[in-house]
């Protein structure tokens, strides 16, 4: 083990005993009571010494017996150490790609913000490269989405769409001005190409149909071009999914308003059936216009302005990368929505509804209580903790995250 203070947490002395790590309350916590002597061995932990080199230097900073390996332990507890050599086989292999961990370096930072354990961050990033994700559906919203999570890491993204660019398509980040006329999937995985850190061959993303329902897939979204499939996802267009244990996640722009889930686990969280079943509970005229608005004439161009899109993409993107490393988002049953031009994001429940034939009703015991359109506590107004954390010795990492 090299151990190492992790450096995305900025480090400041709150007096002549307490250090801090990092700054804002989510992740800042303090560690005292610390003398100077070692606080300045600190700076040594920065990952190109081991344990042994370690221990020497503490013996020439006049540092007690057993005071360094006291220090790690309290580090380590606290959540504060990595590792710059852990994190297993997948890890050294993303070491050696360089220029590759040069352009995840930030990603690399902030995830070790969310991990314990020294070594975690770097393995949870090299283990994004295993992962397979498809994006259905290449327009502002899906094609910025794919080329976000291809430039944080995830290994395999592919895009399937109809079609050919219109010049509405065109997004920064997305399809390119000079993609006008081509094909919407052709050049959405160019795109894709354009923001993976080491570049995947052509044809690396061919997949079959959307209608295989691929068991293969870490993960599924459904970022349709259609408004109104993203204001009224379609059940029978993820019974597929549904079948194959699929998660999936629906991110799109529907007249002024951007929506971010519900992330789905079949058998588990509210899907688009349960969305469906509690609209027509609170509203029985909802299948009628549903109905109305499915066999209406396309507009040619549906509204989608593009902040609102981008910042789509952004949150399904984050959202998306949070279940692929392993954590549950708070679109887990929920739907995410923001409007303009008030641009104020709320979460409406989405839960599991028993006349659904996905069953996750039955998984949580029937639970299914009517008063769910009022919408949560908003991301604008989540208010910090009044002090910092502080890290006791008796209290397993992660103790004092508080993760929003």
């Amino acid at each position: 083990m090299h151990p190492m203070v992790k450096p995305a947490l900025r480090r400041g002395w709150r007096d002549l005993n307490t250090v801090q790590f990092g700054m804002t309350p989510a992740h800042a916590m303090t560690l005292g009571p610390m003398d100077l002597a070692t606080g300045s061995f600190l700076d040594l932990l920065n990952g190109t010494r081991g344990l042994e080199l370690l221990r020497e230097e503490g013996r020439r900073m006049d540092l007690p017996d057993g005071h360094v390996d006291k220090l790690l332990r309290g580090l380590a507890l606290a959540g504060l150490l990595d590792d710059a050599r852990g994190g297993g086989p997948a890890a050294d292999a993303l070491r050696k790609k360089k220029e590759v961990l040069d352009r995840l370096r930030p990603d690399l930072a902030s995830l070790s913000l969310t991990t314990s354990a020294p070594g975690d961050a770097i393995g949870q990033l090299a283990a994004r490269r295993s992962q397979h994700v498809q994006v259905r559906g290449a327009g502002r919203v899906g094609a910025v989405l794919a080329s976000l999570l291809a430039g944080a890491g995830v290994g395999k993204v592919d895009v399937m769409d109809g079609g050919r660019v219109e010049p509405w398509d065109v997004a920064p980040g997305g399809l390119p001005p000079d993609a006008v006329g081509d094909r919407r999937d052709e050049s959405a995985r160019r795109a894709v190409r354009r923001a993976a850190p080491d570049r995947p061959p052509r044809g690396a993303t061919a997949h079959p149909p959307p209608g295989d329902g691929d068991p293969g897939f870490s993960l599924v979204i459904l970022a349709p071009r259609d408004d109104v499939a993203v204001h009224a996802p379609d059940p029978a267009a993820a019974e597929p999914l549904m079948a194959s244990g699929t998660p999936h996640l629906y991110a799109g722009v529907v007249e002024g308003t951007g929506v971010v889930g519900p992330l789905v686990l079949p058998g588990e969280t509210g899907c688009a059936g349960c969305l469906h079943e509690d609209r027509v509970d609170r509203d029985p005229t909802w299948p009628r216009l549903v109905a109305q608005w499915r066999s209406g004439k396309q507009r040619q161009v549906p509204p989608c302005d593009l902040s609102l899109a981008t910042a789509v993409a952004g949150l399904a993107a984050a959202h998306a990368l949070a279940f692929l490393d392993g954590r549950a988002p708070s679109s887990s049953g929920a739907r995410w929505e923001c409007s303009v031009p008030a641009l104020h994001w709320c979460a409406r429940p989405v839960r599991a509804h028993p006349a659904c034939p996905c069953a996750a009703a039955k998984r949580g015991k029937g639970e299914h209580p009517s008063e769910d359109a009022e919408s949560h506590e908003t991301m604008a107004v989540q208010r910090p903790s009044e002090q910092c954390r502080e890290a006791e010795a008796e209290r397993p990492a992660g103790t004092w995250r508080a993760h929003v």
